[in-house]
């Protein structure tokens, strides 16, 4: 089963066998965070739904589909490199921090940040290539509207 969902994630984002890629591996790594203090909050669901409503353009029900598939494959994946793949190969530097932006507002959704949250998203980051310095830009981003 694990063979089947890497080989999705090793198609290219234009190819009509996974047509959403990119927004399923986005609301992946947004699920990452969701789990990462294992206290799921409504708060931190809606937001991940308003993150991909924002970042793309989709029909309510194509976003309710694209959550629950990258929340499954989240729950399913021995490690986060092949989401970050399909971001870093289908995306520009700008729309990876904006993922990093929403990574981060996703963990301030319930008030608090867990240190499991802040680790998770230290290591998607990293996995991204995102410099430390707009790591702690889109950290500060986020609290300053909580």
């Amino acid at each position: 089963m694990l063979k089947s969902i890497l080989n999705l994630f090793k198609d290219s984002p234009g190819d009509s066998q996974s047509p959403h890629q990119l927004e399923i591996a986005t609301a992946a790594l947004l699920s990452e965070v969701v789990r990462a203090d294992s206290l799921s909050d409504d708060r931190e669901l809606a937001t991940l739904t308003q993150l991909i409503r924002e970042n793309f353009d989709l029909t309510e029900e194509e976003i309710t589909n694209i959550v629950s598939v990258g929340e499954k494959r989240s729950e399913e994946a021995v490690d986060l490199v092949q989401f970050t793949k399909a971001l870093n190969d289908g995306m520009s530097a700008e729309h990876k921090e904006r993922v990093m932006r929403g990574l981060w507002q996703i963990a301030y959704a319930d008030a608090t940040l867990s240190p499991d949250e802040e680790y998770i998203i230290r290591k998607i980051a990293d996995l991204l290539y995102i410099p430390h310095s707009r790591f702690i830009k889109a950290k500060l981003e986020a609290q300053s509207t909580q």
